[in-house]
């Protein structure tokens, strides 16, 4: 009875199975029993011809053939505590390489609360926030950043970098469309990378350009409206440009954002603590309404002179990257001392306004002199504190000019005065960037030596080019 019941049952699911998929599981079956019965190989080599294979195999190296002079490899020693003046290779420097814009690495005020910190917490917590790695000071930090910046809630993460890395691909996925300024800097290259968006460039602070590249998709869009239901459109530009020293065009692009419905990203990494008059950055500067950017992070390794970065916005921009942000997922927190480090910058954001004014007049000094090489191109705006000198005549290649921006940074050096050339891994940007030297100003210098790192770059450089 058992084996008629069987039968009866193996003879019903024949018969309501469409043929296609007998057909489909019988070749298969016959695949998997010939791959079992086929014999693999072939005949069997020698002893004497696997010998002679393995003398003539020669593996390929595990790192590729890289320019001994690459910028990158070329390191220099740092013998001193870095502040205004610094020891280079034995050279006493003033310190015109390091984004310390506000000058809050030499700061006893602030060195003495992370060394409290120090000594209360220890070095580091060992786990990322999730895991054991969220103590009071990083929630402090959260609300305090939060407040300052007048937005609902912030998120820290431990690694500059990562910040706006992590956060793109935490909203935007594939399938979505990614307008970006095409000088953006690598760490939001990166991010969209891990995004796997489609990416969508427009030329460098031209809103006109990102309009008509707009219009263009809305012209797709039109023709194909269920696809375009779907499809989330972001813009992510920065406050100030690390590549260019200069500033975007906010209002316009806001204005982009709210006709063609857009989610904006600003990365704040250099305006945030050197713009506007409490150092809110390009939104207090050019005094657009936070609430119309979606998302504005920022790196704390300039101004507030500590690691890390932060996001700001609603409620659910930062809840929401406490469970997709990879890199405060997956990183051990802030170390407890350097969070303290950022909370006793912001406590002289608040009690000391002028600094951003001190800072502000002092670039547009170094702006108005560095204007007068004669031998180098400067580009940036006047109120940023990153600036580029350029080859005024240029070169055949960006490798000739390189190498001749890398003989005017050793010299200056060697004369007294740090600056450094712009390093980028030319093969990973998303197009070539013209070989820089790039000037960070920072607060503590004087107008008599701003001049004095003037007259020696004018003079090396002259020589060398």
């Amino acid at each position: 009875m058992i084996g008629i019941q069987l039968f009866n049952e193996i003879g019903s699911i024949f018969r309501n199975t469409p043929t296609f998929a007998l057909v489909l599981e019988t070749l298969l079956l016959i695949t998997v029993v010939w791959l079992l019965l086929h014999k693999r190989g072939g005949r069997r080599l020698t002893k004497e011809q696997q010998e002679y294979l393995i003398d003539q195999y020669e593996p390929e190296p595990l790192v590729g053939e890289t320019d001994p002079e690459h910028p990158l490899l070329r390191t220099r020693l740092v013998q001193s505590k870095v502040g205004k003046r610094v020891v280079v290779d034995g050279h006493d420097c003033l310190n015109l390489a390091s984004h310390n814009y506000l000058g809050f690495l030499e700061d006893n005020e602030i060195l003495e609360e992370a060394c409290k910190c120090l000594r209360k917490y220890g070095v580091g917590s060992c786990g990322p926030r999730g895991f054991y790695g969220t103590m009071d000071v990083h929630l402090d930090l959260e609300d305090r950043l939060a407040n300052f910046m007048g937005l609902e809630e912030a998120i820290v993460y431990s690694y500059g970098f990562s910040t706006v890395a992590s956060a793109i691909p935490a909203y935007a996925k594939r399938g979505d469309i990614i307008f970006v300024d095409e000088d953006v800097n690598f760490s939001i290259q990166k991010g969209l990378d891990a995004s796997r968006s489609t990416i969508v460039y427009f030329k460098h602070n031209d809103a006109k350009d990102l309009e008509r590249l707009l219009q263009e998709q809305e012209k797709r869009d039109i023709k194909n409206p269920k696809k375009a239901q779907k499809t989330r459109r972001f813009l992510v530009v920065e406050g100030i440009y690390m590549n260019t020293g200069e500033l975007c065009p906010l209002p316009e692009l806001v204005a982009l954002r709210k006709q063609y419905k857009l989610r904006l990203f600003l990365d704040e990494t250099i305006s945030f603590g050197t713009l506007g008059s409490h150092g809110r950055g390009i939104t207090e500067y050019l005094n657009v309404d936070r609430d119309e950017i979606d998302l504005i992070s920022a790196g704390m390794e300039g101004s507030m002179a500590t690691i890390g970065g932060f996001c700001v916005g609603s409620h659910f921009i930062a809840e929401h990257q406490r469970l997709s942000g990879l890199g405060y997922i997956f990183s051990a927190s802030l170390p407890p001392m350097l969070t303290q480090a950022a909370i006793s910058a912001l406590d002289r954001f608040e009690r000391e306004p002028q600094i951003f004014e001190q800072l502000q007049t002092l670039s547009q000094f170094v702006h108005n002199q560095f204007q007068g090489f004669t031998k180098l191109q400067l580009r940036g705006d006047k109120l940023s504190p990153v600036k580029h000198l350029y080859v005024a005549q240029a070169r055949d290649n960006f490798e000739t000019e390189a190498k001749l921006l890398a003989k005017v940074a050793d010299k200056c050096i060697e004369k007294g005065v740090a600056v450094v050339q712009a390093a980028y891994l030319q093969d990973r940007e998303h197009k070539p960037v013209r070989p820089s030297l790039r000037i960070a100003v920072n607060r503590l210098l004087t107008n008599d030596e701003v001049l004095e790192a003037f007259k020696l770059i004018e003079s090396v450089s002259s020589e060398v080019l």
